[in-house]
């Protein structure tokens, strides 16, 4: 087990500090781009289509061409970053495509750092413990979105796993940030939360900054009410999870990691032992 540091203001990264960005062309990804960089860090951005790039995220941003779906070429990409921040997403509830992108793409990043420990926010999903609906059958995207914040929590780096609710249906004086534990909103619709892409990139890369974040995996919703300011003061109630847990520290124990298959417990083991 990785010892966690004791001084929480040594587990932050501030700008100019370079953050790479996986997943930066996404409708969240690209927000966390334009928001990281009026925060004043470097930003590098992972992207396939670099055509596309330039469209989409601004000038200033350091495009680097790479599949996160292979580990080649990505030890140079994650080579000198001080911050990771991943809003990977496949966009399947079932499950297609998720292993390789939303859990794969995270592993390999992860083990292309090596010995190298960058502060890391994750988003993942509300909801992201239920294993199946009783419309959609199975969520394997769910699952292996579930096995990606595994990943970040044995991987020996400080980390906030972030669960956004559902994207853009907040009212527009629905700002004020909520954020929760343990995952229990499972109706798989907007009464599960709404809160806007801006805020979810925000509270991504504010929580590279904010000591209180550390070790944390939260459910992020708004409610009526202004928008915080002081990050600090909206994470310091929040339990950290447990130092060797590979999930959330309130989360429903329904995926036993020792029933998982072969392969998934052997990936996890060997990104333990890089870690040390």
């Amino acid at each position: 087990m990785t010892k966690r540091p004791d001084n929480l203001d040594s587990m932050v990264v501030v700008p100019p500090a370079t953050v790479l960005a996986v997943g930066a062309t996404g409708s969240i990804g690209r927000l966390v781009v334009a928001e990281a960089l009026r925060q004043g860090y470097a930003v590098r951005a992972l992207v396939r289509d670099e055509a596309r790039a330039h469209r989409v995220l601004p000038p200033e941003t350091q495009l680097v061409v790479g599949e996160v779906t292979s580990q080649e070429g990505l030890a140079k990409v994650a080579n000198a970053v001080d911050a990771v921040v991943f809003t990977l997403g496949a966009g399947s509830l079932r499950g297609e495509r998720a292993e390789a992108v939303d859990y794969g793409g995270v592993r390999n990043v992860l083990m292309a750092l090596g010995h190298r420990k960058p502060r890391i926010a994750l988003m993942t999903a509300i909801g992201v413990t239920k294993r199946e609906d009783p419309r959609l059958g199975p969520l394997g995207g769910h699952d292996w979105k579930r096995r990606s914040e595994r990943l970040v929590r044995a991987s020996g780096c400080v980390y906030t796993i972030v669960r956004p609710g559902w994207f853009d249906y907040n009212e527009p004086d629905q700002q004020r940030l909520v954020l929760v534990q343990g995952d229990t909103r499972w109706a798989s619709d907007t009464s599960d939360g709404v809160v806007s892409r801006l805020q979810v990139a925000e509270t991504l890369v504010r929580s590279l900054s904010t000591p209180a974040a550390a070790f944390r995996t939260v459910e992020l919703v708004t409610e009526r009410g202004p928008a915080p300011h002081d990050f600090e003061a909206l994470f310091a109630p929040l339990t950290a999870d447990p130092p060797g847990a590979v999930d959330g520290v309130l989360d429903v124990d329904n995926m036993l990691p020792e029933k998982e298959p072969a392969r998934i417990r052997e990936q996890l083991a060997a990104l333990r032992a890089a870690a040390h």
